[in-house]
């Protein structure tokens, strides 16, 4: 069964341009050009993947993000922007997107953005990790995706479930942000490291009691992280 892309861009040129090579590849697409039609089709086509301008006429892009992630934490979203701020590239992170790619993009780049995100989505929905016990301060739960602390859940993304199921199956084990790029976001080029430190920073502030002074997911300075066995 074909999985649908939905792609949202105010500029028709470039909806055209990777509607035809996403449906080259075996996708259906569906196509928004403002914010409003975008909520709209997230809620009736269900898509399997987000391509999500920022600068889109109305509710912008980092808002229709945020809004998606109030009631959808799975669905990969990558935001597309011809803007270079670092700032912006951070805050559509910590909104919820899964990705980002900066304009103008070549196809085959996108397409391995994508292919990348739905392969993570997948592993979340049908491989299971050892757990600890639910007795344990932490738990990690392999059918709800989530990580509970004393019994309360996390409320975790796709990602962070990822990476922290990824990080606890090696306990005191460290990986450097290359490893975890290429392991748990599963990218097949050098992607941005600054990913993995936003993303290592939001799963602390949602499961550590003190995020400045972590006790699970812990720094080794000058290699990278690991989870404290």
């Amino acid at each position: 069964m074909s999985r649908t892309i939905l792609i949202v861009d105010d500029e028709q040129r470039i909806v055209d341009i990777v509607k035809f090579n996403l449906r080259k590849e075996g996708y259906e697409t569906a196509e928004a050009y403002d914010g409003e039609e975008a909520l709209r089709l997230h809620e009736t086509e269900k898509p399997a993947l987000i391509l999500l301008d920022v600068m889109l006429p109305g509710v912008d892009g980092f808002e229709v993000c945020r809004r998606i992630r109030q009631t959808d934490k799975l669905t990969p979203i990558i935001m597309a922007t011809a803007r270079t701020e670092e700032i912006d590239t951070v805050f559509a992170l910590d909104l919820g997107a899964d990705d980002y790619v900066t304009k103008p993009f070549s196809m085959k780049m996108l397409l391995a953005h994508v292919k990348a995100n739905l392969r993570r989505t997948d592993i979340v929905l049908d491989e299971l990790a050892a757990s600890p016990s639910e007795e344990a301060p932490l738990y990690i739960d392999e059918d709800r995706f989530d990580v509970f602390i004393h019994g309360k859940a996390a409320d975790l993304t796709p990602r962070e479930f990822e990476l922290i199921k990824f990080l606890a199956a090696s306990p005191d084990h460290v990986f450097s942000r290359e490893d975890l790029l290429r392991d748990v976001w599963q990218y097949d080029y050098f992607g941005d490291l600054r990913s993995v430190d936003v993303a290592i920073r939001r799963l602390r502030e949602k499961i550590e009691e003190d995020s400045a002074n972590p006790k699970y997911i812990l720094t080794k300075r000058g290699v990278g992280y690991y989870y404290e066995g």
